[in-house]
């Protein structure tokens, strides 16, 4: 069914409400959307743009203008107009981050993989930051460098320093440092790639998009809510992850050992003859107030 007078700039769920912008934001970061080619990106925002013209093409439905305002949503910038590179763009973020998370907590014993992997999660974050910048407030060359190498240097320093604290701590305290290090990044990355913001403030519209002047209190509260924002996102897969493979580490050949509370002490206390009841292996798991032995 063809559509005439569609506001294809009005949200599709209500925006007012946590659920509406939680559908609508859902929507536009869709990963699948970062797999289609640059040719379909281009169509939708064409179909975007006739429909602001007033001109929507015969036979188009409404289904089919949402969707095109979603690609166009996911790939463009809101400012510009001009197509985001793939790696920054948000509909990125589950795969992208996804990958360098889980290579910050496999490799952190060693202080090469713990350089590598900071390096590589604090350019994936710059890039994402710039591409997702405020275009009203440019940024100059020198200023993007100071923030990536002042963000990077943040992270390599937090990383490293924890890593060489907790070389006598349990493991599960170890694997913390990733976070760690993302969580101190976060908080110098985000404000030194929008420093324009907190300089110049950020363009108040109203509620009929007019402008109204600048405010840079308007840009403290909203890159503050954009660290937040990071850190939060960050907490779940990393803190999960740690206590699954922290876990996952209580098991040795020939036991199945249960970690309760996330810590695991294991004990060799006795070594037997195998054709005997003697346990070859007499293992006890300390968790808390909880000790069982485990035979094999």
């Amino acid at each position: 069914m063809a559509v005439s007078g569609f506001d294809i700039d009005v949200p599709r769920w209500d925006q007012s409400t946590f659920m509406g912008r939680l559908k609508h934001f859902a929507n536009i970061t869709d990963w699948r959307t970062a797999l289609l080619p640059d040719s379909r990106l281009d169509e939708a925002k064409a179909l975007v743009e006739s429909c602001r013209a007033g001109s929507v093409p015969p036979g188009t439905t409404e289904e089919q203008l949402h969707y095109a305002k979603k690609l166009y949503d996911s790939a463009f910038h809101p400012d510009t107009g001009d197509r985001m590179n793939l790696i920054g763009r948000m509909s990125f973020q589950v795969p992208g981050g996804m990958a360098i998370t889980g290579g910050m907590l496999q490799f952190y014993r060693t202080v090469p993989a713990v350089v590598f992997w900071q390096w590589v999660n604090q350019s994936f974050n710059a890039l994402v930051n710039y591409t997702n910048r405020n275009a009203a407030s440019p940024i100059t060359p020198n200023q993007i460098g100071v923030a990536y190498l002042t963000a990077t240097s943040t992270a390599l320093a937090t990383a490293v320093g924890l890593n060489f604290y907790t070389k006598r701590a349990p493991p599960l305290v170890a694997r913390w440092v990733p976070f760690a290090a993302v969580a101190s990044a976060n908080c110098v990355n985000i404000p030194m790639m929008r420093q324009q913001e907190l300089l110049n403030g950020i363009a108040v519209t109203d509620e009929n998009g007019n402008k109204l002047g600048h405010s840079k209190k308007a840009a403290v509260k909203g890159i503050t809510q954009v660290v937040i924002s990071r850190i939060t996102m960050a907490a779940p897969g990393m803190s999960t992850f740690q206590r699954f493979k922290e876990e996952g580490s209580c098991r040795l050949h020939g036991f199945h050992l249960v970690s309760l509370r996330g810590q695991c002490t294991i004990r060799l206390l006795q070594q037997g003859p195998m054709n005997t009841r003697t346990p070859a292996f007499l293992i006890v798991v300390q968790s808390g107030r909880a000790s069982e032995s485990f035979y094999r």
